[in-house]
């Protein structure tokens, strides 16, 4: 079995420095870090996780919490995490939280008690999301999609406010006269930030708007209490992928054609230009967000100690037949 003085002799440079270059410390020299590197690329080297815990006092682990593992969105930004994890020498514990405060403590309890390396979370709550508790104990934390307000930690986000109203000005200039938006909770930075773009955007136009859960059923019930309306939306803006599954099923289940309804989709779906008529969708960088949330994680391992970062990713709207009014009528 090869080991760390094997890479170390290979290498031509002392075990310690080897160890720096496996735990990614950044004082070691680039072509120093960069030969050792290759010697453990030519020798096969594993490093041994239980060593490198003890040493540590941490797992090599990260805990993965999201808002709801049903949600395609979260499987691609999953990917991003774990991808880049393993290309750390971390293995990540993926935590679904079901938009449940309670639970979501539980997750960070267990994160807490296997004194896992670091955290990334889309909180279930703006304001209420218990992360401190992992900042106290030394344990970093990122969250993805959503702001945590009770604690100074790093966020990858979209600019939610804009992509909404950028997708409400859409509707508008297709014609559209009475454009609904059925937005997430209020509680979730993602939820209210998409409802203002949309108030933004109206201008001095009535507002249609509801709050539901991010699931299918709030977007069913939602849309159903739209289109019950003495005056009903002739568009519906809806905030997330789940809640636009239940939107088609309260159209089609009211009579109503998906023809006579414009629609807009937050987040993008695999099926979105296989239903008639396509949809159009708000696109997000979902690996990406994975991606970068893991690497701000990283360095807060490696000890930066700088104040929290905000990363903004842009979103895409993805105009196809169902928000176009010549050819949904």
């Amino acid at each position: 079995m090869t080991t760390i003085r094997d890479v170390a002799d290979h290498a031509g440079v002392s075990p310690a420095t080897v160890s720096r270059v496996i735990n990614g410390r950044s004082e070691v020299d680039p072509s120093l870090a960069a030969r050792v590197r290759d010697s453990i690329a030519h020798l096969d080297y594993r490093p041994s996780r239980v060593a490198r815990s003890l040493r540590s006092q941490r797992s090599m682990v990260w805990g993965l919490i999201i808002s709801d593992i049903r949600n395609p969105f979260f499987t691609d930004m999953a990917r991003g995490v774990e991808d880049t994890a393993a290309d750390e020498g971390y293995s990540v514990v993926l935590c679904n939280a079901d938009e449940d405060a309670a639970k979501e403590q539980r997750y960070i309890e267990l994160i807490l008690d296997e004194r896992m390396a670091g955290c990334i979370i889309t909180p279930a709550h703006t304001s209420d999301s218990n992360v401190g508790a992992l900042l106290e104990a030394g344990i970093p934390v990122v969250a993805v999609d959503r702001e945590v307000q009770s604690a100074a930690i790093d966020v990858v986000r979209l600019d939610n406010q804009e992509a909404a109203a950028h997708a409400t000005r859409h509707l508008l200039e297709q014609g559209y006269q009475r454009p609904a938006c059925i937005s997430g909770p209020a509680s979730t930075s993602t939820g209210a930030d998409r409802a203002a773009g949309y108030l933004e955007a109206l201008g001095g136009r009535e507002p249609l708007l509801r709050y539901a859960d991010f699931k299918v059923a709030g977007g069913y019930d939602a849309t159903q209490a739209l289109l019950r309306l003495a005056a009903p939306p002739d568009a519906i803006m809806v905030a997330n992928n789940l809640m636009t599954i239940g939107a088609l099923r309260a159209i089609d289940n009211a009579g109503r054609s998906a023809h006579e309804v414009g629609l807009i989709s937050f987040d993008e779906l695999p099926w979105a230009d296989l239903v008639e008529p396509a949809l159009s969708t708000i696109g997000q960088p979902t690996y990406k967000i994975g991606e970068a949330a893991s690497k701000l994680l990283m360095k807060r391992i490696r000890g930066r100690t700088d104040p929290p970062e905000i990363l903004t990713l842009e979103s895409k709207l993805r105009v196809r037949q169902s928000s176009l009014r010549d050819a949904i009528r």
